[in-house]
């Protein structure tokens, strides 16, 4: 079975913003796309106009988004398969219902309730902490005002015995869309540390970079062996990872970071602070992918 691609829709800007990447996405991976609204968003606002006691406000507002981002939807991917669905729920827990079966979920940044000085708003920011599958909010504009830079920037963790579902979810995505990868691995040189790659290179900058470089080829051995068409571009930077990943995101169509399940919590993902400021400030759109514990 085809799982679909889910993206949130709320009539924002931001959410028609998602709508146009997650078409170019489902039409890259030949993915159905489904959109979804959560009906009850008005309530929370207090908003409640008189209408016609036979067709309600509320579905009349939800009808109203939902065929307009479909109708965009179809505009800009006329080959994909679009479906629309109106829940009478808030917009996280249909989402987050909705990501249990779905190659992923994609929302806009901020929607129609956020104040206009937030930088994520708290659907966005609530479905990529929770959400069972990957999660891209969509920064930074629409694909088309943007532009396409022809990469896709992963930030690499510790490798495991296997491929991290971050590194092979980065690797499909570069590979459908025929785009470069950079793996960014970020270090750091404690003083006063002593180690065997210090006692082998004798100045402790060049052992603490070798040992980047090596990490970054261990776990980027596995994915490239099974996507061997993909161009992949190693960088180890010295610093803080966050600041290294919103510098390279600038020139990136997509930032992808890994988020760990909280142990004995199963309701969230453990979101660091990697992944909450690429949320929160990198200028593309974010794939937030939950990893093994």
């Amino acid at each position: 079975m085809v799982l679909p691609l889910i993206v949130g829709v709320d009539g924002s800007q931001s959410s028609l913003n998602a709508v146009d990447w997650a078409v170019d996405a489902a039409a890259r991976h030949r993915l159905p796309l489904r959109l979804v609204h959560g009906s009850l968003w008005e309530r929370y606002e207090h908003i409640r106009p008189a209408t016609d006691p036979e067709r309600p406000w509320d579905r009349v507002l939800s009808e109203q988004i939902t065929d307009t981002a479909a109708e965009r939807a179809r505009r800009r991917g006329p080959d994909v398969k679009i479906s629309t669905e109106v829940v009478p729920e808030d917009p996280v827990s249909v989402l987050l219902r909705a990501g249990q079966e779905a190659f992923g979920v994609v929302t806009g940044a901020r929607g129609r309730g956020e104040l206009s000085g937030l930088l994520l708003g708290s659907v966005a920011l609530t479905v990529a902490a929770r959400a069972p599958c990957p999660v891209t909010v969509v920064r930074g504009g629409t694909p088309n005002r943007r532009g396409s830079f022809g990469r896709i920037v992963l930030g690499v963790d510790e490798p495991g015995g296997e491929a991290a579902p971050a590194l092979r979810y980065a690797f499909r995505e570069a590979e459908a869309g025929g785009r470069e990868l950079a793996a960014v691995r970020a270090w750091r040189c404690p003083a006063g540390e002593i180690t065997d790659d210090l006692m082998i290179y004798g100045d402790p900058v060049r052992a603490h970079w070798a040992r980047a470089e090596r990490a970054l080829d261990d776990a980027l051995r596995v994915p490239e062996r099974d996507h061997p068409k993909v161009v992949v571009r190693r960088e180890t930077v010295e610093g803080p990872a966050r600041k290294a990943l919103l510098h390279a995101a600038a020139t990136a169509d997509l930032l992808v970071v890994g988020a760990y399940r909280r142990h004995g919590h199963i309701a969230g993902l453990q979101l660091g602070l990697v992944a909450h400021t690429a949320l929160h400030h990198a200028p593309c759109p974010v794939a937030v992918v939950p990893e093994r514990t």
